[in-house]
């Protein structure tokens, strides 16, 4: 049993769904993913039986609207005058009734149609939907784990910097207690404890000046 059978067609079943293709919550949601031929096919079925539903209302209060005009000038002919124009109009009365009834019986079918059409599209969102957290929860753990094993080595490599910066300082103080100040030129030192101190306050005093 997949997925959609075991889970997501009991979780809908008895619900009442909103029409897929009317929200516009739906169009955001589908806008950052990937619809699948069968979810497309689906949209354009449900866009055309709400078409069809719109299109048989209005026809339905046009076709009205004409029967009542048929039947006033029917009553306006009833002095019998002209028998040919009564019998045209009760003609076209008839057509009027022969199509509201099929329209009528459309009008039962359609609503179930869409349903149903609206309930497969909620279900294919469903699985689109779960797939994509399941692969973006598949990333974020991916990530999740990249980002850790980053903080550890990235502490290592603190940990090394300061140990190497140790050594520097304890070889410098060394070489400077033996050598004297000429051990910067002999070692060609970049690190100079002494005056990186000095630089460090010299570029805070500059700051709280800036800041006066």
């Amino acid at each position: 049993m997949s997925r959609k059978e075991e889970v997501f067609i009991p979780a809908l079943k008895g619900k009442k769904i909103p029409v897929i293709s009317l929200d516009n919550k739906w169009y955001r949601l589908m806008n950052g993913l990937e619809k699948t031929p069968r979810m497309q096919k689906l949209e354009d079925e449900l866009k055309e039986l709400l078409k069809r539903q719109g299109k048989v209302n209005t026809e339905t209060r046009a076709l009205r609207k004409q029967k009542k005009l048929l039947m006033e000038n029917i009553v306006d002919e009833m002095d019998g005058a002209n028998a040919k124009k009564q019998n045209e109009y009760k003609k076209l009365i008839e057509e009027c009734n022969h199509t509201l009834a099929e329209y009528q019986e459309e009008m039962k079918e359609l609503p179930a149609q869409i349903d149903q059409v609206n309930f497969d599209l909620m279900i294919e969102t469903m699985q689109v939907c779960y797939e994509a957290i399941q692969e973006n929860s598949d990333k974020i753990t991916e990530i999740a784990e990249w980002i850790n094993n980053i903080r550890i080595e990235l502490k290592k490599n603190v940990v090394r910097k300061q140990q190497y910066e140790l050594q520097n300082h304890n070889v410098y103080s060394y070489m400077h207690d033996i050598f004297g100040a000429e051990v910067i030129d002999i070692f060609d030192m970049a690190y100079n404890p002494a005056e990186k101190t000095r630089q460090n306050k010299a570029s805070k005093e500059e700051k709280k000046e800036e800041n006066v």
